[in-house]
């Protein structure tokens, strides 16, 4: 069976790109060993995700944008601030932005997944193989055969690795990574609050981490969700997960101060370990990594999946351009292209996001002055708000065509 890319993974990333592909005349066969329909669950992945405003324009013009016009909240301003009693930071994209428009949006993982795997399953561009393993991989100079456990046999000038930070496609292939863990854990929950949100997002760092509050939309009964990443030291995070919905309420509401009235804890608490990874090459011969299985950073910043959204738009751009010229997909000159346009992009949003949690991190007098005085600067000059809030967006450097709203 033939097609012209075969993608390993079919989660966010993967059926994003195969999506975006699709959109544009370009083929791809999908392997997944997991059974896509359980992973639309609440229990399955019960976090939120913030989607840029320029990945947001990538969903719409791939015919996605439905999902985020139906499921998501728009995010009109950050407020980050050193601890609760510190004045904060506030990035309004209402007020300061003269270009207007949303930071973003947040949206259950649970609705992207659902959305993606129902275009998936209806693109007559995409064959989808899940829930099978792979019992072969052979990347060879003439192009990519997989066979499936099934016995299916595919083939394909390229294979592009979306299997996550764990890729097995990746070591099978040899590609170090460097890596690292944080001695941190990221609480996710949910809270129904009794001050509205206002569609803005709160990032309260303290010495054991962040905590970032995510508006959410509305309940169905109509009161104001947030959604609540807490990340807590490594030794604090089991006793964290037993506290019941009322007293993990009450520790929510010791840290935010009253930000949003009383709080009731409506989803269950479940736990993330931290950590950075970055592989040493996004190519091998006919292959190529996006998302998690290229790369992984600490959530400050909520960047994580961005940051693989990029990358489909990026690779998607290369891959369209190179049908179009006849060339072969699998390619050095293709391949790198690619890596030589989101690898640096990559390492510095993950130096940034991992310099900044090192630096909140800091106890004491001197650090934490020093980072008030930092805040307090940013606040001050609006220049410097607005690259903040360009970088929020996705709105800055060499950006692929997909991340403006435009078809290739």
């Amino acid at each position: 069976m033939d097609s012209d890319v075969i993608i390993i993974g079919g989660g966010l990333v993967g059926m994003t790109l195969a999506l975006a592909l699709d959109a544009h005349g370009v083929t791809s066969a999908v392997v997944d060993a997991a059974d896509l329909d359980a992973t639309v669950t609440a229990a399955f992945d019960g976090r939120a995700t913030a989607i840029a405003s320029a990945s947001a324009a990538m969903f719409h013009a791939i015919g996605l944008g439905r999902v985020l016009d139906d499921q998501s909240c728009a995010i009109h301003r950050i407020r980050v601030s050193d601890g609760i009693t510190t004045r904060p930071l506030i990035f309004d994209a209402l007020e300061t932005d003269g270009a207007g428009g949303a930071l973003g949006y947040m949206v259950e993982n649970r609705h992207l997944r659902a959305a993606l795997l129902t275009a998936g399953r209806a693109a007559a561009g995409i064959a989808l193989h899940a829930p099978v393993t792979t019992a072969s991989i052979v990347r060879a100079a003439d192009g990519v055969t997989v066979t499936l456990a099934d016995g299916t046999v595919l083939t394909a000038p390229l294979l592009i690795a979306a299997d996550g930070r764990r890729s097995k496609v990746r070591d099978a292939a040899g590609i170090a990574v460097a890596r690292w863990t944080y001695p941190q854990t990221a609480i996710v929950t949910m809270i129904a609050h009794a001050v509205p949100h206002d569609h803005t997002a709160f990032e309260l760092f303290y010495p054991t981490g962040p905590f970032a509050i995510l508006p959410m939309q509305d309940s169905d009964g109509g009161a104001p969700r947030s959604a609540i990443v807490w990340t807590v030291e490594n030794d604090a995070a089991p006793g964290t997960l037993k506290l019941g919905p009322r007293a993990l309420a009450a520790e929510i509401e010791a840290r935010i101060g009253g930000l949003l009235g009383a709080v009731t804890v409506i989803a269950p608490a479940a736990s993330y370990p931290l950590g950075y990874h970055h592989a040493n090459s996004y190519t091998a011969e006919r292959l190529v990594l996006i998302g998690d299985a290229a790369h992984g950073i600490h959530p400050i910043a909520g960047q994580g999946l961005n940051m693989g959204l990029r990358d489909v738009a990026a690779l998607t751009e290369v891959l369209v351009d190179s049908v179009r010229l006849g060339l072969d997909l699998g390619a050095p000159a293709v391949t790198q292209r690619y890596s030589g346009w989101r690898r640096l992009d990559n390492s510095m949003v993950g130096s940034v996001t991992d310099g900044l949690n090192r630096l909140f991190a800091l106890r004491g007098r001197a650090p934490a002055a020093a980072r008030r005085f930092g805040l307090a600067a940013v606040e001050r000059v609006p220049m410097l708000k607005r690259r903040f809030m360009a970088e929020a967006r996705g709105e800055t450097g060499d950006r692929p065509k997909l991340l403006t709203g435009t078809a290739l």
